[in-house]
């Protein structure tokens, strides 16, 4: 009996996996059909070539290995509940050990690309500095690996992802680029969800913002160090970079000046904050040039953590990728880069343990009290932390700007 029981869970095994593997089959048919019947005409229209899209998918494979993926015929991936807890402390994203590794090497490449980066700032007005960065962290100034062919992942996304749509306009330039002859696609190489080279573009991005830089007649952000650092830099400024304005300053933010006064669209000249009694925590005098320039107050972790006066190329280091943390990391590495910078002085205290449904859940009372907390996503940006304080000065509470477990019962 028991041989015959083990027999039948064998079989059934066997059958189960031969049932998965037809499914897939099926999926790869359907794959087939859809570059000819649905994604062809499309790409046509665009202006794409008959004799490139063939030569564009004839090995390509989908690859069921990526994550966020939804094939045609399978159980829809489960939607992921807001249960899980929100990143832990900000000061775990700034790792000592991490930044100081990148600035060493970012030093010694600035000098030996140093001719390139002169030209790169006269040309666009962007520090070499912060230009080097931005590849140190997006690529490891060129030296991390970048495994996946584009094409592959472009397509197994757009045909069976979570978000279809994006990847096949993606995958659309991806195709225009090849088009151009810019790249041959063997060489095309990108991350899993087909940022590509060292400056990590998505294909749009290419269309867009790369150059070449080097004169050789391509734009090549995989090989090309002065293309791959020429495009970060046109990226930039095509963004708003403001040429020789910095990206911000790490400052002290006396007690009585209330923290829910950040964000872009509360801008004042430098010389207003300065007049409140904000001082440069290094004890240096905010630049003479910046006095009359807009800038804004950032509080990334409310009172709980480092506190900046930021200028416009603070959010166009964001464009690069929209956090806050992100666009600080760069600034910091940049200044230790460029001038010998350190680590923020301020700590970064106890904060971000809170779950991503009780900040929810404090964004949609923030709402019903007639807050604009801007996007109600568990997610605490700066109208979320700005209402927060106001709404606690309103209540007699010291103003924080940041959600905490102590204000769940208070905030209903």
């Amino acid at each position: 009996m028991l041989r015959f029981l083990l027999l039948s869970t064998v079989l059934f095994c066997v059958f189960a996996g031969l049932a998965q593997a037809a499914s897939k089959a099926d999926v790869e048919n359907q794959f087939r059909q859809w570059l000819q019947r649905d994604l062809w005409p499309e790409a046509e229209k665009s202006g794409v070539s008959a004799q490139s899209f063939k030569a564009a998918f004839a090995d390509v494979k989908l690859n069921w290995d990526l994550p966020d993926l939804a094939p045609p015929g399978f159980p829809k991936p489960k939607e992921q509940k807001q249960s899980q807890a929100e990143f832990s402390s900000p000061g775990s994203y700034f790792s000592e050990k991490r930044l100081q590794g990148l600035a060493a090497t970012g030093r010694s490449l600035a000098s030996t690309h140093a001719s390139t980066l002169k030209r790169i700032e006269k040309t666009y007005g962007v520090p070499a500095s912060v230009v080097v960065a931005i590849w140190g962290r997006e690529s490891g100034f060129g030296r991390a690996k970048i495994p996946y062919p584009v094409v592959d992942v472009l397509a197994t996304k757009a045909f069976m992802s979570t978000r279809p749509d994006l990847f096949r306009r993606e995958l659309i330039a991806a195709l225009h680029i090849l088009d151009s002859g810019d790249v041959e696609e063997a060489s095309m190489r990108g991350s899993w969800a087909g940022a590509m080279g060292q400056p990590q573009f998505m294909p749009s991005s290419f269309l867009q913002y790369a150059v070449d830089f080097d004169g050789d007649g391509r734009r090549d952000i995989w090989n090309s160090v002065p293309d791959s650092l020429g495009s970060i830099a046109n990226y930039l400024v095509k963004k708003g970079w403001q040429r020789g304005r910095d990206w911000g300053f790490e400052v002290s933010i006396p007690a009585g000046v209330s923290c829910a006064q950040e964000g872009p669209d509360l801008a004042r000249p430098m010389a207003d904050w300065a007049a409140k009694g904000i001082t440069r925590i290094s004890g240096k005098a905010f630049p003479s040039h910046e006095l009359s320039a807009p800038s804004m107050m950032l509080v990334p972790a409310g009172t709980h953590g480092p506190e900046f006066i930021v200028t416009p190329n603070f959010y166009v280091l964001k464009e690069y990728n929209n956090s806050d943390l992100y666009a600080l990391f760069i600034g910091n590495l940049a200044d230790r880069i460029g001038s010998g910078g350190g680590a923020f002085r301020g700590p970064w205290g106890d904060v971000g343990n809170m779950l991503r449904s009780d900040v929810l859940a404090m964004q949609k009372a923030l709402v019903a009290k007639g807050y604009d907390v801007g996007k109600a996503d568990g997610l605490a940006g700066y109208k979320t932390r700005r209402s927060l304080g106001d709404w606690q000065a309103r209540n007699g509470l010291k103003s924080t700007c940041f959600p905490d477990a102590s204000l769940k019962a208070k905030l209903r």
